[in-house]
């Protein structure tokens, strides 16, 4: 296991507090590099170091820094605080533990880019998180790591917490910018992007709250001492293991490291069935792909993807015709409804997958899924609905005996297997 540095802070009881991150040398990498190291060399560490967004897409960090015009007299930092993926807590958990780490890594980003604005979009429902990040800003002001003049240096910035009505499409960053606005919570048209045309039409850097957390520990370590760490990552554990929670080991571990030696293998007397790797939203892998690097090109070279890195772990006592009309179900109440191929697509499959688990099924139904799915793909305006088809199609691919099994029957193999012992026994 390579050296963790984000984990610690979050293992730490008291790493919310102001005098407990200063005691464990909070805040000397900003003031440090505030006072020594030019805004470019700051972007090209961040180049140097490999690390991309941790929000889903998994851009080059720096390179988006990069992006924004040296010469817009107003620009504008964003950190996607909103974390709304079923099963994904890892920025959850860094808000309500280490805030102070947050605010470090977006001095350090405000620094680079040459903002004096800052927002942080936090969902409601998040009442410790949020109480915590509006006490650190709080310190951080009285401290003299926000405000005017930073640690003596001409460096200004002063940051928002705001907070967010709760709706998964909040998390999409130009939806996240319309909430942001004033508006309701819905995708923009890209082209302009936000690095050009972001809040209230500024140039905007959005990051994800993991994300700026890693920046301090790439100033501190040195982009290269940091990248060959692995570079590291939180996955998010949840499902059929027997230790779920967050992990930090560097990119590239293998699947059936993470479920069987970290996280603790499966409940006694399972079989590993799937996982989701990168939440909901990506394509279950199978016993086949066990030893498939967690990284973004090999997953993405098994048609999935890495994603916010949560993985959802299911065992043989999971039904997955059943765990993909929850997922459907998910998408269907949170689609803004903005473009057709999300707003009827996911009602549709709904509407199918209704009948599959009420014994009313036809075997004409699984082409139809294929067919929407197919009619979704690439035709949505944003990657909420694009989150639909991989995990549909991978289990149409890899468990349509199941599909089969419930159509025929009407019944649910699994249910049966299980409860098979019981009637033996009686």
């Amino acid at each position: 296991m390579g050296e963790r540095i984000l984990l610690p802070w979050l293992e730490r009881d008291d790493a919310f507090d102001l005098e407990a991150y200063l005691r464990a040398g909070g805040y000397e990498t900003a003031r440090t590099v505030l006072r020594t190291m030019a805004p470019a060399d700051v972007i090209a560490a961040v180049e140097r170091s490999g690390l991309r967004g941790k929000g889903g897409a998994g851009f080059p960090t720096g390179r988006k820094w990069a992006f924004i015009p040296k010469d817009a007299p107003v620009k504008y930092l964003v950190v996607n605080g909103d974390e709304a993926e079923p099963c994904t807590f890892k920025d959850h958990r860094l808000l309500e533990r280490a805030p102070h780490l947050l605010l470090e890594g977006m001095v350090l980003a405000a620094f680079a880019v040459g903002i004096r604005k800052a927002y942080v979009y936090v969902r409601r429902e998040g009442y410790l998180a949020r109480r915590r990040l509006e006490q650190a800003v709080a310190e951080a002001y009285a401290h003299g790591v926000l405000g005017r003049r930073i640690f003596g240096t001409d460096v200004d910035l002063d940051v928002v917490v705001h907070t967010g009505a709760g709706a998964y499409i909040a998390g999409e960053e130009t939806a996240l910018l319309e909430s942001l606005e004033g508006r309701r919570a819905m995708p923009r048209a890209r082209p302009p992007y936000p690095a050009v045309v972001g809040l209230y039409g500024q140039p905007t850097v959005i990051n994800n709250v993991e994300t700026l957390c890693h920046v301090p520990a790439i100033l501190r370590l040195g982009p290269e001492a940091y990248a060959r760490l692995g570079p590291p990552a939180l996955f998010s554990v949840s499902g059929h293991v027997r230790r779920p929670g967050l992990y930090e080991l560097p990119l590239g571990t293998p699947l059936r490291e993470l479920i069987f030696e970290h996280a603790g293998g499966l409940r006694p007397g399972r079989r590993f069935k799937a996982a989701f790797p990168g939440g909901s939203s990506s394509a279950l892998l199978t016993e086949a792909h066990l030893d498939v690097p967690l990284d973004y090109e090999p997953l993405r070279q098994v048609g999935s993807m890495l994603g916010s890195a949560s993985q959802i772990v299911l065992d043989d006592s999971a039904c997955i015709v059943r765990v993909i009309a929850r997922t459907v179900e998910f998408y269907m109440e949170e689609s803004c409804g903005k473009c057709t191929p999300c707003r009827e697509g996911t009602v549709w499959l709904a509407q199918v997958f209704e009948r599959l688990l009420h014994g009313r099924g036809r075997m004409a139904d699984l082409d139809l899924l294929q067919h929407i799915s197919d009619g979704m793909t690439g035709a949505c305006f944003c990657p909420l609905g694009e989150s639909v088809p991989p995990s549909l199609n991978a289990s149409l691919r890899h468990f349509r005996h199941e599909y089969e099994y419930h159509i025929r029957t009407g019944r649910c193999d699994v249910e049966e297997r299980l409860a098979a012992p019981r009637v033996a026994a009686s």
